[in-house]
């Protein structure tokens, strides 16, 4: 029995120093840096759950291993112990304590995802990404020199709700990037196309599609959300570092999934305007079509709410 459990705690010890994290690393449980002042927010809510987790685990390894050394047979001679059956207390206990255990689980949950995808704030800037088999686009609802028209009624965005319309800038022509799988962002070398952003900036993602369930995910944001053909979702972060950062589809959409990569570049204000007055030289103004018009239900839904 001592040898057994001298090689499990080998074991375990060579698991937890042969992994590729640091010092640095650990105390975020395996999660990125964050690079929104939305993120730590996600990081806390997953430090919290952890720490929950562990302090749960602690004490039912403790009853295991206590029951198993102190209640074995070789150590009490006694075949059969005595049977405890019907016992209130503790079955009263085994009720409650999980109840609330997930009620204050439930209760941050709702706290933290409600202040999320708060979209009280009006955006300093808005983008559409627009997802499809096998790759995105990215509308950036601006008025950019060189680009004329209106979001608010362009016909290519007409499966935004207009609840999200409200809040696109006035005569915002706006121009546009579109990716393909093979396409790679030329500072990184890495797959799909590149998403910039402006550090400091408030930016409200809307979040359609062209054909299949997609999930748009940037990975050091800590945060994700489905992109559904015919209801648009939307969630806004505000970057708070600059670099290139790694995005994927976190939804299972098809035989090419893996390849729905792209990148986000956060740069400062004035490089972002910069880029967006490059897209419209170099042609890419007005916005590629958002994806499926709502569904009834949807529309039902924004009738009501607004």
């Amino acid at each position: 029995m001592r040898r057994k459990l001298l090689q499990a705690l080998t074991a375990g010890l060579v698991l937890a120093t042969a992994t590729g994290c640091t010092y640095e690393d650990f105390p975020r449980l395996g999660m990125p840096t964050p690079t929104t002042e939305e993120a730590p927010r996600i990081l806390s809510l997953w430090q919290g759950s952890w720490a929950a987790a562990l302090a749960t685990g602690v004490l039912v390894w403790g009853l295991i291993l206590w029951s198993a050394f102190f209640h074995r047979r070789s150590r009490t001679k006694v075949e059969v112990p005595p049977q405890t059956r019907y016992n209130m207390p503790i079955e009263a206990l085994y009720t409650v304590v999980p109840i609330i255990i997930v009620s204050v689980l439930f209760y941050f949950t709702a706290r933290d995802e409600s202040k999320l995808l708060s979209l009280d704030k009006k955006p300093d800037v808005t983008v559409n990404v627009v997802g499809f088999q096998w790759s995105w686009c990215f509308n950036y609802i601006e008025g950019v020199d060189g680009s004329t028209g209106d979001a608010k009624s362009d016909k290519n965005l007409a499966a935004i709700p207009d609840r999200y319309k409200k809040d696109f800038p006035a005569d915002a022509g706006g121009v546009y990037t579109c990716g393909t799988p093979g396409e790679r962002n030329p500072q990184t070398n890495n797959p799909g196309p590149t998403l910039w952003l402006p550090e400091g900036k408030t930016v409200r993602f809307v979040l359609t599609s062209r054909d299949v369930i997609h999930s748009f995910w940037v990975v050091p944001f800590l945060m994700k959300q489905d992109v559904i053909p015919g209801h648009t979702n939307a969630f806004q972060v505000t970057p708070n570092k600059q670099g290139t950062f790694l995005g994927k589809c976190a939804e299972l959409c098809g035989v090419d999934h893996s390849r729905m990569l792209f990148n986000v570049k956060v740069v400062s204000p004035e490089r972002y305007e910069q880029h967006l007055k490059d897209l419209a030289k170099k042609g890419q103004t007005g916005y590629v079509p958002a994806g499926i018009e709502q569904t009834a239900h949807e529309k039902n839904r924004e009738t009501t709410n607004l």
